[in-house]
């Protein structure tokens, strides 16, 4: 009786695993390539969001959809463990890495910003419909330019 215990005990711990790994191939990853970065100062920061509220500042995203890695004149970001769906990512060559976008006349970049689908910021940041990107299960590439406005 012990061993059929056993098994039946390690047939739900495989059906666990199973449903596991499922679960894990239904979800999606974007691999961004920024280029265009124009030096190694500082780093790239970037963020995504899943609705328009929260696009592009991030301020209510999970952490783990905020990404840094130094600067360099090409960098890959990569965000894992996405449900299908539409999101849209910012992505700022934070020079002096001080956290933050810095601006002259309070509303012109002074460093370089990205969005996807490459959209275009014009008076202000694109809008969440205009950079949002589909994802599906597995894993996609995105490529994006860095843009300066100095």
């Amino acid at each position: 009786m012990s061993v059929r215990r056993i098994g039946l005990c390690g047939l739900a711990a495989s059906a666990m695993l199973l449903t596991g790994a499922a679960d894990e191939t239904e979800l999606g990853t974007i691999d961004v390539h920024v280029s265009n970065v124009r030096n190694a100062k500082g780093v790239v920061r970037a963020c995504l969001a899943s609705k328009a509220s929260d696009f592009p500042g991030c301020d209510t995203t999970p952490a783990r959809w905020k990404l840094k890695t130094p600067a360099d004149d090409s960098v890959v970001l990569r965000f894992t463990g996405l449900k299908p769906g539409r999101y849209a990512f910012a992505i700022l060559h934070d020079e002096n890495n001080n956290n933050k976008a810095d601006t002259a006349l309070s509303m012109i970049p002074k460093e370089g910003f990205a969005f996807s689908r490459d959209a275009k910021a014009s008076f202000g940041p694109p809008k969440f419909d205009a950079a949002a990107v589909n994802v599906r299960p597995g894993r996609q590439m995105i490529q994006v330019k860095m843009r300066y406005v100095f």
